[in-house]
């Protein structure tokens, strides 16, 4: 089953794309509610690059690694990856006059159900739409 999620920034396209990929502002937006984090980000952002994001509770009682390889980059328009358990992520960037949606589609697991999969990645998606736009207006 693939489950997809969007979620519209008011921001430039560069900023958007800049705060996805960069490890210090995914460190800033990568969880799904305040009681979580994300204390370490590693990304090489190339097709056959590695990346390595660290959530935990804040805490302490658990944490998550999520770990995979950049299959397709275009800048500013597309991410592709996989995770370490081969399921398949894709991340479009669509430009609009006034934001940019941002759609994210993914292979769900086996473990949880679709809704919460669904729950939990939107989540993170709104946090990261929050951080953006707190960014554009300072």
């Amino acid at each position: 089953m693939q489950i997809t999620i969007e979620v519209n920034v008011s921001a430039p396209i560069e900023e958007v794309w800049s705060a996805w990929t960069s490890p210090a502002d995914i460190q800033q937006w990568n969880a799904a509610s305040e009681e979580w984090h994300c204390p370490s980000a590693e990304i090489d952002l190339n097709p056959g690059g590695k990346f390595s994001y660290r959530m935990e509770a804040k805490d302490g009682s658990m944490g998550i690694d999520l770990e995979g390889t950049f299959t397709k980059i275009v800048l500013n328009e597309l991410i592709e990856f996989a995770l370490e358990d081969q399921r398949l992520v894709a991340v479009e960037f669509a430009e609009s006059d006034e934001s940019v949606t941002v759609r994210e589609s993914f292979d769900a697991e086996s473990t949880n159900s679709g809704e919460l999969q669904r729950q939990g990645w939107q989540a993170i998606l709104v946090r990261f739409a929050r951080h953006v736009e707190a960014k554009n207006v300072s």
